[in-house]
């Protein structure tokens, strides 16, 4: 019976208010979203304007990573007429915190992050030299390469490049230092009546994350090892790249990440996997396990992973699988199918990932809003707040937060425990460029990569 009333209320949750349904069975997904992408009476349109304000965050300090001078850090605070709120920092392009109402307009800040500069720094990504090495990377723009490259090693341009190896045998998020641990700058801000958004920048030169000098910077890989293991050189990434993210609030409770990347160079390629990292609890960072919430993927395939969590190449069904997420359904149930000593391949995936760390295979079929596809949804019954993600790219990687282990504290004062909160990482798929037969991450010379990604919250 209380399954039952579960259910009634999941559905009256993801109803309420629903003014433009339209409900879509495709591939033997059913798929419900709305015509605007704004699915609920709390994101009618209202009279008054959307604001941006920017403040100081934290003193200019010398010992932010890799920034050679003492150099102040901003945080823009953007307000919409629904009182739903983004603050954003310009160290790390990082989204601080996602306040937003639940079905009787009460607020929480559903995401994960840090109150201090001074804790981004020493916790969110912090370098192998820190004690506290391996961050969970709240929050973060991460590049140039987000997810796993195998072995930190790729062949390009006639050429192969090697990374900082810093997560086991493999190269994560972009390396040691990544886009997380540089001060963006912000190049301009918008207003209309509608909707406020903030622009950053930031230049990754030619070489990034290798060994040696870089000309204008500090060192910024001496070893491309960690200190544990014997040290290592590495050329970093090929090319000069500018990179923009465009972060938008518009009054129907949508969070718009619009990515610009154009390679600087005449004449060599590199490669580019661009995303956030932020990590979502509906019922309220500070709310404890996550787990109950109902999560459902647009996507008929994953790519497994071997024990280093580097995809196989295969495509794999989740038809029949835990990791058949094409209804909404609980996060934890789907955990707990797996019980020791079973050796199906999906059941492997869960216990060497200690949860889902995976990218799914997102479906082009389904509902689609400003020429975006469906990628997931997450639900909270409870308040009833429900979270659309729309983007252009081919995967997700949906993460449940597997290795917190309490030792954090975040932005109120409680610690994050695993499975307190998960990721929807829009991207496309790890370790790509080693599989010739994945959508390919290649960025020729002189070429300019676009993408965008929403966050739509309702309630």
């Amino acid at each position: 019976m209380r399954e039952i009333g579960r259910q009634r209320r999941l559905r009256r949750s993801a109803t309420i208010g629903l003014a433009a349904m339209v409900a879509i069975a495709v591939g033997g997904i059913s798929l419900v979203t709305t015509t605007s992408a704004s699915a609920s009476s709390s994101n009618a349109n209202c009279n008054s304007s959307p604001t941006i304000t920017v403040e100081p965050f934290g003193s200019p300090v010398a010992d932010v990573p890799y920034s050679t001078t003492p150099e102040q850090t901003f945080r823009y605070t953007l307000t919409n007429c629904h009182g739903m709120q983004i603050r954003l920092l310009t160290y790390g392009a990082i989204t601080q915190s996602i306040t937003v109402p639940d079905r009787h307009r009460h607020m929480a800040d559903v995401a994960l992050g840090f109150a201090t500069l001074s804790d981004y720094v020493n916790f969110v990504s912090p370098p192998p030299t820190s004690p506290n090495f391996g961050g969970p990377y709240f929050g973060e723009t991460i590049g140039r390469y987000g997810n796993r490259i195998a072995k930190g090693t790729f062949h390009l341009n006639n050429t192969t490049y090697t990374l900082p190896i810093n997560n086991g045998a493999n190269s994560l998020h972009g390396g040691f230092v990544g886009f997380g641990n540089h001060i963006w700058h912000a190049t301009g801000t918008a207003k209309t009546n509608s909707s406020v958004s903030v622009t950053l920048k930031l230049v990754s030169p030619n070489g990034d994350e290798g060994s040696g000098l870089i000309p204008g910077t500090k060192v910024y890989e001496p070893n491309c090892s960690i200190p544990a293991n014997p040290a290592s050189k590495c050329t970093g990434y090929p090319a000069q790249l500018t990179v923009w993210v465009t972060f938008t609030l518009d009054n129907h409770n949508r969070y718009w990440l619009t990515y610009k990347a154009h390679n600087d160079d005449s004449k060599l390629s590199t490669v580019l996997n661009l995303t956030n990292h932020s990590y979502f609890n509906l019922a309220g960072e500070a709310s404890g396990s996550a787990l109950n919430q109902d999560v459902q993927i647009n996507a008929n395939a994953f790519t497994p992973t071997d024990s280093g969590l580097i995809p196989t190449g295969q495509l794999a069904p989740v038809a029949g699988t835990p990791f058949d997420f094409r209804h909404l359904k609980p996060i934890f149930p789907s955990i707990s199918d797996c019980t020791a000593g079973v050796t199906s391949l999906s059941c492997v995936q869960l216990t060497t990932a200690h949860g889902f760390d995976h990218n799914w295979v997102l479906n082009s079929t389904g509902p689609h809003f400003a020429g975006l596809n469906l990628a997931a949804r997450a639900l909270d019954p409870r308040s009833g707040r429900l979270l659309t993600v729309w983007t252009d790219q081919p995967g997700v990687q949906f993460y449940t937060s597997n290795f917190l282990d309490g030792h954090l504290v975040g932005i109120s004062g409680h610690t994050y425990r695993q499975g307190q909160a998960y990721t929807f990482e829009t991207q496309h798929f790890p370790d790509s460029p080693n599989h010739a037969n994945f959508p390919s991450t290649v960025l020729g010379a002189g070429q300019t990569f676009n993408s965008t990604t929403i966050f739509a919250f309702s309630s």
